[in-house]
């Protein structure tokens, strides 16, 4: 392990044990002025939707207003990079995803650190993925796609939405799991992957499963498994991985909130409180399942030892696939 990941890690276990108490230093009751979410991604997007509804939420809540900023580019870095340089007063948050656990692995030396530079708030929500086959396969279970998979010499073709993502690691870890050959195929978002799947040019996805719905319930694409801890409500009937005898294939998109390391104990504290307030308001926790995503919740400790437990997991994936960055 590199110095730069085991200060990673070393800045990450800190914030996981470290007790809010006490922390804070002398500041008005938060929120006084609109407060900015930053979004590692363009708008349009399941982060990007989520991050705004969250915004309204908190309006209504706290009496101020929540703006989304969108800042995409470079795997999320460029957010990153912005938050992590923002005044830690509670102003500028930043709405996380999966790949701040694993752009020091893919891109090696960052310009801010992912352990010291942020304070971890609270994990949202998941974008549990999907094992997801062309309904004309003759194939109904993780048994019988690594059956076919064996029967093929050279191997299977996953279809992934982007290179390092969520899915396609979760692709790597399968294959390797399951003692497959294959080759993840790197297409730009989940439309583009399922095209090439409807098209029979790939034999399989494992990505989200939103885009799909509309194929699933016409017939063209049949859900094989989840790669979930326990079955999702997302698509209920879809078996984990674990019950087809493989508990270590997990892996999903993420998103938490933020914010700028420093930031006082009393403002971090009560957004924690208002994220998971948010997340147990029924309409609200349903138009999240609506967008494939399943909300989460806890507090800063457990979602920083959350970003730690998969930061080591994936990096070892990547070393062992040799996964590169676009």
């Amino acid at each position: 392990m590199s110095l730069d990941r085991r200060r990673l890690l070393a800045g990450l276990a800190a914030s996981a044990s470290l007790s809010l108490l006490g922390q804070a230093h002398a500041q008005g009751p938060w929120p006084e002025r609109t407060v900015r979410i930053v979004s590692p991604y363009g708008a349009g997007g399941s982060n990007d939707i989520s991050a705004r509804l969250f915004a309204e939420r908190f309006g209504k809540r706290l009496g101020q207003q929540f703006i989304v900023e969108n800042r995409p580019g470079a795997g999320t870095r460029l957010a990153n990079e912005f938050v992590a340089r923002a005044q830690p007063d509670g102003y500028t948050l930043l709405y996380a995803a999966a790949p701040f656990a694993v752009v020091e692995s893919l891109y090696g030396r960052l310009s801010y650190d992912p352990g010291r530079d942020f304070q971890p708030v609270t994990l949202a929500l998941v974008a549990p993925v999907f094992l997801i086959v062309n309904a004309e396969l003759p194939v109904k279970t993780v048994a019988e796609f690594i059956k076919y998979a064996k029967s093929k010499p050279e191997g299977i073709t996953i279809a992934s939405p982007g290179s390092g993502s969520g899915p396609h690691l979760t692709g790597e870890l399968f294959m390797k799991e399951a003692g497959i050959k294959g080759l993840t195929v790197q297409f730009r978002g989940d439309a583009t992957a399922y095209t090439e799947l409807l098209a029979g040019r790939v034999d399989a996805t494992i990505t989200a499963i939103t885009t799909a719905l509309p194929h699933i319930k016409a017939g063209k694409l049949r859900v094989i498994a989840v790669a979930n801890e326990s079955r999702s409500p997302v698509e209920p009937n879809a078996p984990t991985f674990a019950e087809a005898g493989f508990p270590n294939i997990v892996g999903y998109g993420w998103f938490g909130f933020m914010v700028p390391s420093g930031t006082p104990a009393a403002v971090v504290n009560r957004l924690s409180d208002e994220v998971n307030a948010v997340l147990k308001e029924p309409e609200f926790s349903q138009r999240m399942l609506e967008l494939g995503l399943q909300p989460r919740g806890g507090t800063p400790a457990e979602f920083a030892a959350f970003i730690v437990r998969e930061t080591r997991k994936w990096s070892e994936v990547i070393r062992v696939a040799g996964v590169k960055a676009e």
